[in-house]
């Protein structure tokens, strides 16, 4: 398995692959390093047919406190390309989490700010511990917002809700973040880890291309008519009854027993 700084990587053998922030002693605030680790973490686990669920979490007491401020900008030594690049690092590292047609689940530990809020905001699931709290907070230091969080946001919450949480920058409690529709769920602190690896494993037991084509499906849901959906759906439910998992799914059904998903 690759290594890259300021990450940690774990894969199980039903094929979860845990990425975790590591710079605990600056709550794993990005700086460039660390978004280019990321970025080519979720590349890698996305073109890696072991890897069947990818966890996003964080070390220490934070998920991600956003960017890191108190870091000297970059800007001046960087490149042409990167001076021209129209999405920057939290722009790419959120592109990476959608570009992943695999199930991607935040596990909120702890704080989760700025562009960290719009990591968490971008994975399919976040399964968020009872003390985190998730905040936009850019107006607290007059700045708008970055990391996809004004697209995301008013797609989970609504788009008055999204004006309250993003206009005051106030914190969203684990509670409210479950109530709103930002939390898939919320666990007890000590329960964290123990309830992340039970969720991702029942998903690392489902089907691959059913996961990759559901998300396909979901991720242009907001942006086309009815009648494309529905002729999308159809596209790619025929396709998916070519499939070997379908055929395995028809036989363990028939038997009595669980599909044993190829991803073929």
């Amino acid at each position: 398995m690759p290594e890259y700084p300021h990450l940690r990587l774990e894969s199980t053998p039903d094929g979860v692959r845990t990425i975790t922030l590591d710079r605990a002693d600056k709550l794993n605030a990005v700086n460039g390093a660390l978004a280019s680790s990321l970025i080519a973490a979720l590349a890698d686990a996305a073109i890696d047919d072991a890897v069947r669920v990818v966890v996003l979490t964080g070390a220490g007491r934070a998920f991600c406190a956003g960017l890191d401020l108190s870091a000297p900008p970059e800007l001046p030594t960087a490149t042409r390309a990167d001076r021209l690049d129209p999405y920057a690092w939290v722009g790419l590292w959120v592109r990476g989490v959608v570009a992943c047609e695999k199930p991607v689940i935040a596990a909120v530990n702890g704080a989760a700010a700025g562009a960290g809020f719009g990591l968490a905001l971008a994975c399919d699931l976040r399964i968020v511990a009872a003390s985190a709290k998730m905040t936009a907070g850019y107006v607290r230091r007059g700045l708008s917002p970055d990391a996809g969080v004004s697209w995301f946001l008013p797609r989970h919450v609504g788009l008055a809700r999204a004006n309250d949480i993003l206009l005051t920058g106030r914190d969203v409690d684990a509670t409210e973040a479950e109530r709103i529709g930002l939390a898939t769920l919320v666990v007890p602190d000590a329960e964290l880890s123990a309830a992340v690896a039970s969720y991702a494993s029942r998903l690392a037991g489902g089907a691959p291309i059913a996961h990759a084509l559901t998300k396909r499906l979901l991720a242009a849901t907001f942006d086309r008519p009815l009648d494309a959906a529905l002729r999308d759906e159809l596209t790619n439910i025929k396709y998916s009854f070519g499939t070997r998992d379908v055929a395995e799914a028809m036989t363990a059904f028939r038997e009595k027993r669980i599909p044993r998903f190829d991803g073929r």
